[in-house]
């Protein structure tokens, strides 16, 4: 069985920070593995420990600066990892989740994953698109936000609690090939071990270009483009009371009053 899971590296934003352009100053940013993306990982390693012969493989849509970051998902237990970049992709800017998924199905197909991975959102671009467009380039079943998954190889089904609005929650079985979209909280992502770091600088992380994959510029095309960035304006009125309880509690009442909240 084969298992892959998409991952991104996102940024991580300090408090304080200044934009520079169309980005935010590298003095206030660091790299760091998707939070979704990591328990994709781990849900898809936990698989790998619970069943014989299940290879898992990472993909990312990346330039090289994100190979110390995607190789975390290998330190953690992935056996391989596949990164597609090229001069197209680097000139095509914002990627819609059309695109990511044209490049992700790309590499699927190559693979001919039993189940696919991928986080709900990014941490940056939050589109929360991607899962489900791939799957249906694939034309494979889906399940999305899944927070509970319980594989059963021997009957080719994913039993999966899906969470919906208002708290809703949804069991339901998806037939294998499948892409599901993982949630936080469905498990506890693992620390990467010593031996692991080292060890995962000798797996393989395998460097595509788009025609590597059976494309070409033309395909990637992203009607999506930045144009500004900026920091949201904050606007919030507070009032303050001072004095003894009973001072306030006029005072409160008083105010409540003017507001128009009554009793």
């Amino acid at each position: 069985m084969k298992i892959l899971v998409t991952v991104k590296e996102v940024a991580a934003v300090d408090d304080e920070f200044e934009i520079d352009g169309l980005a935010i100053d590298d003095r206030y940013v660091t790299a760091d593995l998707n939070e979704w993306d990591e328990y994709a990982v781990e849900a898809a390693v936990q698989i790998k420990e619970a069943h014989d012969d299940v290879e898992v493989v990472t993909v990312t849509v990346g330039p090289s600066e994100t190979d110390e970051t995607i190789r975390q998902a290998l330190a953690k237990g992935a056996d391989r990892a596949i990164r597609v970049w090229d001069d197209a992709l680097a000139d095509a800017g914002l990627l819609d989740p059309e695109t990511k998924a044209e490049v992700l199905a790309a590499v699927a197909a190559e693979e001919d994953p039993n189940l696919v991975l991928t986080g709900v959102q990014s941490a940056d671009d939050g589109f929360g698109a991607t899962g489900v467009t791939l799957a249906d380039k694939l034309d494979m079943e889906w399940g999305a936000v899944v927070n509970d998954l319980d594989l059963d190889l021997e009957a080719g089904v994913a039993s999966v609690h899906r969470e919906l609005e208002g708290g809703v929650e949804e069991l339901t079985d998806i037939e294998i090939p499948a892409v599901l979209t993982i949630q936080t909280g469905i498990n506890d992502p693992r620390y990467a071990s010593l031996r692991g770091i080292r060890q995962a600088q000798s797996k393989e992380l395998a460097e595509h270009g788009l025609a590597d994959i059976g494309l070409d510029a033309s395909e990637i095309e992203s009607p999506l483009e930045q144009t500004s960035l900026y920091e949201p304006e904050t606007e919030g009125e507070a009032t303050v009371f001072e004095g003894s309880p009973e001072e306030t509690a006029t005072e409160l009442a008083e105010l409540l009053a003017e507001k128009g909240v009554t009793s």
